[in-house]
C-alpha cells in the first residue's frame, strides 16, 4: 500500500484553485439565469414600500381591509428583503475576492461562500418572482371539469371515459371531494361504455387552481379495441376547466349581485326551457318534465341538466354551470389583451380549450405534456391517477407560473413605455 503524500496548505489551494474558479462561474451563471428583470424589481419595490406605509397605518389602529391587504403582499416583501441580502452579500464577496490585498486564506474562504450565497440568490429571485404574480381570481374556489370527445369517434368517446376515471382515481388518492354533475353516455362497443359528456365537480377549495392546467385538448395513441388490423389511431378528446361557485354560503364574498363581477347573470337574460328527460335512468325517464335548459341570450350560451329525478334540482345545477361557463368566458376575455401583449413581447401562445396539451401513447408506454415539455414512461401510473401525472401536473402549473411572470414583465414594460 503506497503512502499517501504530503501536500502543503497553499500548493493545495493553488490546485484547487482552477476548479473552484469554473464552480463560482457555474453557480453565479445559475444566479443571474435567475435574475430579476428592471420592471419586476421596480414592482417589488413598489409593493414594498406599500407594505411598510400599511404597516405604519396598522400600528395606528386596526383595519381588519388594511390587515388582508397586508398580508396579501407580505411574501413580496419578505421576498425582496432576502433578495436585497443576498446581493449585498454577494457583492462583498467578489469584492474581496478581486482585492489584490486580501489574504488568499481569506480570499478562499470567500469563494466557498459565494457559492453558497449564490444558491441564496437564486432560490431569493424564484421566491420573489413567485409572490409578484397576482393570484388567478378563481384559484381557491372548486372546478369542473367537463370532458368532451372530440375527433376520433367511437375511441375518442372511450378515452373519455379513460380520463374521467382518471382524475376520479387522481382525487381519491389525493382526499378530494368529487361528484358527478353531469353524465351522457352514447353507444356501447363491446364491454366498453363510450362518454358523450361528463362534467366532474371537485368541490374542495382550492382545485380549481389545482387543476386549471389539465384545460385543453388530450390526444391518446393506441390501437383501439375495435381495430381489427391493429393500426394505431389518434383520438382527442377536450378537457374544459371552469370555477364552481357554490349555490349559497359565498355569494357575498364572490359578488354574486354585482352587475360587474365576473360572477354575475341577470336572471332576465336567461330564457328556461322545461322538457322531458331523455335516455336510461328507469320509469322516472319519459314521465315527467324535469329536464332543463338554460340559454344566456346576450351570449347564446345554452346548458341543459336531466341528471336529478327533482327539476329544481336541474334547475340549480344548470345554474351552477352557466354561471361557470360564463364566469370563465369573461376572464378569458379580459385576459386575451394580456395575451396578445405576451405573445408580442416573449412569443408565447394562448393554452385554451382547442390548443394540444398532453398526448398518451399506449404503445410507448409514454406520457408527453407539450407545454412543460415534459414527458414520463408511467403511462399505467398516470391513468391511475397516481403521483406520475401529479408529477405531470406540478410541471405545467410551474409552467404556466413561469408565463405569468412573463406576462407581468410584459405588463410592467408596457406601462413604462406608455408613461
Amino acid at each position: 500500500m503506497s503512502a499517501i503524500p504530503w501536500i502543503c496548505r497553499p500548493c493545495l489551494l493553488r490546485s484547487l484553485r482552477p476548479l473552484r474558479r469554473r464552480q463560482i462561474r457555474f453557480q453565479t451563471s445559475l444566479a443571474s439565469n435567475d435574475a430579476l428583470s428592471t420592471a419586476l424589481l421596480s414592482r417589488a419595490r413598489t409593493v414594498a414600500a406599500e407594505h411598510d406605509q400599511l404597516t405604519q397605518k396598522l400600528a395606528a389602529g386596526f383595519d381588519s381591509k388594511t390587515a388582508k391587504k397586508l398580508g396579501e403582499i407580505g411574501p413580496v416583501s419578505t421576498a425582496l428583503a432576502d433578495w436585497d441580502k443576498a446581493t449585498a452579500s454577494l457583492s462583498e464577496l467578489q469584492s474581496l475576492i478581486h482585492d489584490p490585498t486580501t489574504d488568499p486564506e481569506l480570499r478562499e474562504l470567500a469563494a466557498d461562500d459565494m457559492i453558497s450565497t449564490a444558491d441564496e440568490l437564486a432560490a431569493a429571485a424564484r421566491s420573489l418572482k413567485t409572490s409578484l404574480v397576482p393570484k388567478h381570481p378563481f384559484a381557491n374556489l372548486p372546478c369542473l371539469l367537463e370532458i368532451r370527445p372530440g375527433a376520433g369517434g367511437s375511441e375518442a368517446a372511450i378515452f373519455a371515459g379513460d380520463l374521467l376515471r382518471m382524475y376520479q382515481a387522481f382525487c381519491s388518492r389525493s382526499g378530494y371531494r368529487t361528484s358527478v354533475l353531469k353524465l351522457e353516455s352514447a353507444d356501447i362497443l363491446g364491454s366498453e361504455s363510450t362518454l358523450a359528456e361528463a362534467v366532474l365537480e371537485i368541490e374542495s377549495a382550492g382545485a380549481y387552481g389545482l387543476f386549471r392546467c389539465e384545460a385543453g385538448v388530450h390526444r391518446v395513441q393506441r390501437v383501439p379495441a375495435t381495430e381489427s388490423k391493429g393500426r394505431v389511431h389518434t383520438s382527442a378528446v377536450s378537457v374544459l376547466v371552469l370555477p364552481s361557485f357554490p349555490s349559497s354560503g359565498a355569494a357575498e364574498e364572490m359578488d354574486l349581485e354585482n352587475p360587474e363581477s365576473d360572477y354575475y347573470v341577470d336572471p332576465k337574460e336567461v330564457r328556461t326551457e322545461i322538457m322531458r328527460a331523455r335516455g336510461a335512468g328507469g320509469q322516472h325517464v319519459n314521465t315527467t318534465d324535469s329536464a332543463v335548459r338554460l340559454t344566456h341570450l346576450p351570449t347564446m350560451t345554452s346548458v341543459s341538466m336531466q341528471d336529478y329525478r327533482s327539476q329544481p334540482k336541474n334547475r340549480e345545477k344548470a345554474w351552477q354551470l352557466l354561471r361557470s361557463r360564463l364566469a370563465q368566458a369573461r376572464r378569458e376575455k379580459r385576459e386575451e389583451e394580456m395575451v396578445q401583449m405576451r405573445r408580442n413581447v416573449v412569443g408565447v401562445a394562448k393554452m385554451g380549450r382547442g390548443d394540444k396539451v398532453r398526448t398518451y401513447n399506449w404503445g410507448q408506454q409514454r406520457v408527453t405534456d407539450h407545454r412543460s415539455g415534459l414527458t414520463v414512461h408511467g403511462l399505467d401510473d398516470v391513468m391511475d391517477g397516481g403521483m406520475t401525472l401529479e408529477k405531470v401536473m406540478e410541471s405545467v402549473r410551474t409552467w404556466l407560473m413561469e408565463r405569468d411572470v412573463e406576462a407581468l414583465v410584459a405588463e410592467e414594460e408596457e406601462s413604462k413605455n406608455g408613461k
